[in-house]
């Protein structure tokens, strides 16, 4: 199950080091998420993640970083919906209906489907979707590999993402949170 750990919105002290140590004890992948960021911030962060890890590397904003940084790829979301003509890397996006994972998880490496449980990061964000939702998007084909749990995602529900065919789980929250950032 790929573990995918997504960035705090805003710029911090030390972060490039805290995403070093998330590699180094098995995150399979790390999104860049900064909303409204200058493209110059964002590289200023990239060039500080060790080399060895960039590849695993996937941003929320300035596609064309990816290229320049050989990146993982590119994630689409309402703020950035397409991609840029010409950009031939990988491609993510954020679902937030079991229709939208059926119409986009053919056309991109993965999508995240969100929110599974109640936001740790986002107040107000609860989930959406009931076991008995999951589990009939799972018989149906929906849920597979491809599909990435996202929304108050903490270790003790790897299971229950297991049981319903999730490929990968997104954290955002429950990670910041521990290491206190």
């Amino acid at each position: 199950m790929k573990t995918i750990v997504i960035t705090r919105p805003y710029f911090f002290e030390g972060e490039a080091n805290y995403i070093a140590q998330l590699f180094e004890q098995g995150v399979t992948s790390l999104h860049i998420r900064k909303p409204y960021s200058h493209e110059q911030d964002v590289q200023t962060l990239i060039e500080k993640i060790p080399q060895k890890y960039r590849s695993q590397v996937v941003l929320h904003e300035h596609p064309q970083l990816v290229e320049k940084y050989q990146l993982q790829g590119f994630h689409l979301n309402s703020r950035c919906p397409n991609l840029p003509d010409g950009y031939n890397g990988g491609v993510s996006r954020s679902c937030h209906s079991l229709e939208e994972v059926v119409l986009y998880k053919d056309k991109c490496d993965y999508v995240f489907l969100s929110p599974i449980f109640d936001s740790i990061s986002k107040e107000g964000y609860g989930s959406t979707f009931s076991e008995q939702t999951l589990q009939e998007a799972y018989k149906q084909g929906v849920i597979d590999n491809k599909v990435v749990a996202l929304g108050g995602i903490k270790p003790e529900h790897i299971s229950y993402l297991k049981a319903f065919g999730f490929g990968g789980m997104a954290l955002l929250g429950y990670v910041w949170n521990r290491l206190g950032v």
